[in-house]
């Protein structure tokens, strides 16, 4: 019998193109090769497309180097001292570590473009095509890469099935406009070779919190400027109090329903006008106002892809969208901007195009990560939805403070809620505040995803002395005893 090789599959296999090589497309790419599909990813970055390249990975490798800052502020607490004479040196600057920026940006940017090249030969290992250039719709079975050719030729692609995975850009303001080098968007931070003396942070959502608290961290005298009553509006009420209140005990100003309406350059940083007349004055800006989705002028309605008013590709559950035999995953389609959801939907649509058993989405599974410090992990049903729909649930809140572990490691800011149904004991949702939060979610996500009890979770066993400990303990809390 004859060896069946890549080449004799890719003659009788599904085409599939995939625009956008980030979580959505390069996931998507891997399932669909592995069905026997032969497939083409079109990317004009770089493989992992901003996610890896300006967005995700980068600002979590500087956010980790500004964990570091942190928990130095910590060792006094710990019984770690700094040598003497620096102890004792007048400017406070002195007595802390120092921050090259120049030598932090070099190591987030090479450690972007690794994770790039990694993903890259992956792709290729599998037997995925990579075309470089833009990549625009010729109608729904046909994919122009403009660029994408030798000497900077268009090139054609004919495709079965298409996956738009497109992402998005830093939204900004037409009275406030990038510049790279006063005026920034969260892409144009990583070429500052010095620390902002004074950075202005507009927009408090979850990209303008983590960035403020990371140059907080690292040194840098940061306001953050809020039009909602207090920063994180759309989290959990008790974790954006909390956080707020340890942004501003660590020197941070935080301005409350204040509105930007513009920002511009002076001879030697930045002027920002709010709403009320009010004027702040700064070294940098960073705009973190959101962002839009990539789709317009490639093709996409022409092609009878249907965009909602917001600019964002409309999909169904298994991510096809009103074109026959397209698909869309990530940003581009507004579901919920994560890697994580990108990636699921970019398998969830290639499994479904090539005939494979598929599950629709469950959004309510899905755990999301604010990385400040300390972090705000969330899964489930939050406290506001739950109230909204009227829905029965019992909560209990412990504080981190009291768990041995955080003790012996000098956290002090965090805690531990869940919320359970109060007659079936089935945890309905849950939130962890603490460093490390992202890693401490995942057994309350796997009791969200299974409808365990809190029994079930109480009576699984945890390390001691462990953050996790606080898990179990909150569920303990919850117990409902039958009459």
């Amino acid at each position: 019998m004859g060896r069946v090789t890549h080449e004799t599959l890719d003659r009788q296999a599904t085409r599939i193109v995939v625009v956008g090589g980030g979580p959505g497309g390069y996931e998507a790419a891997l399932v669909a090769r592995r069905l026997g599909g032969d497939v083409t990813v079109v990317e004009r970055q770089g493989m992992g497309g901003a996610a890896v390249l300006t967005d995700v990975v980068p600002s979590k490798t500087l956010i980790a180097t500004a964990d570091w800052m942190t928990i130095a502020e910590r060792a006094a607490d710990l019984g770690i001292r700094l040598p003497v004479d620096t102890a004792k040196a007048q400017h406070p600057a002195m007595r802390r570590h120092i921050v090259d920026l120049d030598a932090v940006n070099t190591r987030v940017m090479a450690l972007a473009a690794a994770q790039s090249a990694d993903i890259r030969a992956r792709l290729e290992r599998e037997g995925v095509r990579v075309v470089t250039g833009t990549g625009r719709l010729d109608g729904p079975s046909r994919v122009v890469v403009e660029g994408g050719g030798g000497a900077g030729a268009d090139v054609t692609l004919d495709a079965d099935v298409i996956l738009l995975a497109l992402g998005s850009t830093p939204r900004t303001l037409p009275t406030a406009q990038p510049d790279g080098e006063r005026i920034l968007t969260w892409t144009q931070l990583y070429h500052l070779t010095e620390l902002p003396e004074r950075l202005i942070v507009v927009g408090s959502g979850v990209t303008g919190a983590e960035f403020a608290g990371a140059y907080n961290a690292l040194g840098s005298d940061v306001v953050l400027v809020s039009s909602r009553d207090r920063v994180l509006p759309g989290e959990d009420a008790d974790a954006a109090e909390l956080l707020e209140g340890v942004f501003r005990s660590r020197g941070m100003t935080v301005m409350s329903r204040s509105r930007a309406e513009s920002a511009v350059r002076t001879a030697d940083g930045v002027e920002v006008t709010l709403s009320d007349g009010r004027v702040i004055t700064g070294s940098h800006v960073l705009l973190a106002v959101g962002s839009i989705p990539s789709t317009h002028g490639i093709g996409l309605e022409e092609a009878g892809v249907r965009l909602a008013p917001s600019g964002h590709v409309e999909v169904d559950k298994v991510s096809r969208t009103s074109a026959r035999g397209v698909y869309a995953a990530g940003d581009c389609t507004g579901i919920l901007p994560l890697a994580s959801v990108a990636a699921m939907q970019g398998r969830v649509a290639m499994s479904h195009a090539l005939g494979d058993a598929v599950a629709p989405i469950k959004l309510r599974t899905v755990a999301a990560n604010i990385f400040t410090a300390p972090e705000i992990a969330t899964v489930g049903y939050s406290e506001e939805q739950l109230k909204a729909q009227s829905s029965k649930y019992v909560t209990t809140t412990l504080p981190l403070a009291r768990n041995p572990r955080a003790k012996m490691l000098g956290m002090r800011d965090g805690f531990v809620k869940l919320f359970a149904h109060p007659e079936a004991g089935v945890v309905l949702g849950g939130v962890v505040v603490a460093p490390r939060a992202s890693e401490l979610i995942f057994p309350i996500t796997l009791a969200v995803s299974h409808r365990l009890t809190v029994d079930d979770v109480a009576s699984a066993f945890t390390v001691y002395p462990s953050l996790s400990g606080s898990i179990a303990e909150v569920a303990r809390m919850l117990h409902h005893r039958e009459d």
